[in-house]
């Protein structure tokens, strides 16, 4: 692994930002995408602590020009792009009739289209050479929606059904490029301070909430191993998609019923709070989030559904009873 060239876009918080500190322990280069310069300079600084190479460069993936020439700036400082991870989103908290039509174009351009604009760009490096890997950061809301985050999760919708089309094409050719999902569960970054919230109360992950370590391992392991076409981190992720593919309608129904209080804390939203939508979080003032949120009390450090991931044997008969665990759950509260 070492003086591998990976690009990770969202790079200066949560499961960007420890992913970028894993690559950089393996000696990695790391090319760090985000608008943030507070966030960008410190990821920058992590990398380079840890024994990795890091160039930083500000970018906002929703525009393929910026995104097209940080990958020519990648492969300029360090040579072939071996991996290109697509991370970065922005997302409104808020019914569906009360996000504005421009804030919903919005997450669609990041969330959604910043993963085409990085996957355009790895692609046009990756498939001359016949190699590469692309992973994408999935969401078990990419298969499963909930309330109150409609943006959010048609994007990762789309971003499944992108990648799973890209992925076919690549099979067509016979081409040695690969390019897979990180099934993410609920992790606790700094989104929830700064995500574009209209909620009376302040929003939270819902339980259970993993670190981003956690992911970040899941995201390595999916870069070594690209060959499943995604992997599940955390067995409640597991669940959920597999609890919507038997009984999806019984799924609207309870999150119906929980999914509004579950998203928020007891603790009213204050009136001031930044979001990140428009202008990266890190503000004038220069404020790094670093790669964790508020909830470190309540995260998980370790996953056994990401452990189990290298065995596929052992995955299925986690995701087998992590199926019959959830649909005992959804058939008690009917």
């Amino acid at each position: 692994m070492n003086q591998q060239t990976v690009v990770i876009t969202g790079a200066s918080a949560g499961i960007g930002r420890a992913t970028a500190r894993l690559f950089a322990e393996r000696g990695a280069n790391v090319v760090l995408l985000a608008r943030g310069k507070a966030g960008l300079d410190a990821a920058a600084a992590d990398v380079e602590e840890r024994g990795g190479r890091a160039l930083a460069v500000p970018t906002d993936v929703a525009d393929h020009a910026q995104v097209e020439a940080a990958a020519v700036a990648a492969e300029e400082s360090f040579g072939p792009i071996d991996i290109w991870i697509n991370n970065a989103f922005t997302s409104v908290f808020a019914p569906f009739t009360e996000i504005e039509p421009d804030e919903y174009q919005r997450v669609t351009d990041v969330s959604y289209l910043g993963f085409v604009h990085g996957t355009r760009a790895a692609l046009r490096r990756m498939l001359p050479r016949d190699a590469g890997v692309i992973v994408q950061v999935g969401s078990a809301l990419g298969d499963r929606s909930i309330p109150l985050q409609s943006a959010y999760c048609g994007a990762k919708h789309a971003v499944n059904g992108f990648t799973s089309s890209v992925r076919t094409e690549l099979l067509h050719q016979r081409s040695q490029v690969r390019v897979t999902v990180v099934q993410m569960p609920a992790v606790n970054t700094p989104q929830f301070s700064w995500v574009l919230s209209r909620l009376p109360n302040h929003p939270q992950p819902v339980p259970p909430i993993y670190q981003p370590e956690v992911a970040a391992r899941a995201v390595v392991n999916a870069a070594d191993h690209p060959h499943r076409k995604q992997y599940y981190v955390g067995a409640s992720t597991a669940a959920t998609i597999l609890a919507n593919k038997v009984a999806p309608s019984l799924l609207d129904r309870y999150l119906a019923r929980t999914g509004f209080d579950s998203q928020q804390t007891g603790d009213p939203s204050p009136t001031d709070r930044v979001n990140n939508v428009w202008e990266p979080a890190d503000g004038r003032q220069g404020h790094d989030y670093g790669a964790h949120g508020i909830f470190d009390g309540r995260a998980r450090q370790h996953s056994v559904q990401a452990a189990l991931a290298r065995h596929p044997a052992l995955t299925g008969v986690a995701l087998t009873g992590a199926f019959l665990g959830a649909a005992a759950v959804l058939r008690g509260r009917r």
